[in-house]
């Protein structure tokens, strides 16, 4: 097992940072494009992260610590910034999720003794059982997942201009 709190909450604290450099004062253009139909723009990924941070990881956890295995989580609508987009700016949107993750990180610090609380139960909805350290961590790999992919859209954006250099850049290869 590598999960440790320390390293999570490291983790957890770097993907605003991450963001901001990634996406802060890009056109729309980059913020806007996407791998084709169906699929997210870094814009909407970003809005996906904040409706995670305000619907999904601290709720479930402190529902995972007042009920145990006794009822499910509610469940986590994962397209539900598809239908709730805020005319907000860019920058507005950063800030929003960089407040937010700052609250749940202390929010995080203050629930969860790593002494104590990692292995407690609760009860995902798809899932069953599922431990305190697990959430955590998937809370972290969810970030680096969704890192990945506003990266790669973005680099998809520029597959025909890269011209034969295509064959060489892993990231544009449909694997």
């Amino acid at each position: 097992m590598n999960f440790t709190m320390r390293e999570a909450t490291r983790m957890l604290e770097r993907t605003p940072q991450t963001l901001q450099h990634t996406l802060g004062g890009l056109s729309s253009e980059w913020l806007n494009c996407t791998e084709g139909e169906n699929t997210w723009s870094p814009l909407q990924v970003l809005e996906h992260l904040i409706e995670a941070e305000r619907t999904n990881w601290i709720p479930r956890l402190e529902h995972l610590l007042l009920a145990g295995e006794s009822e499910p989580f509610p469940p986590f609508d994962r397209f539900a910034h598809l239908n709730n987009q805020a005319e907000t700016s860019l920058e507005e949107k950063l800030q929003d999720f960089k407040t937010i993750r700052l609250q749940n990180i202390a929010r995080l610090t203050e629930l969860i003794d790593p002494d104590q609380h990692l292995e407690l139960t609760g009860l995902h909805p798809a899932f069953g059982p599922v431990k305190a350290r697990e959430l955590i961590s998937t809370w972290v790999v969810h970030d680096l997942t969704h890192i990945a992919q506003i990266v790669r859209v973005m680099a998809k954006r520029y597959t025909t201009d890269v011209g034969p250099w295509k064959e060489y850049l892993g990231i544009l290869q449909d694997k």
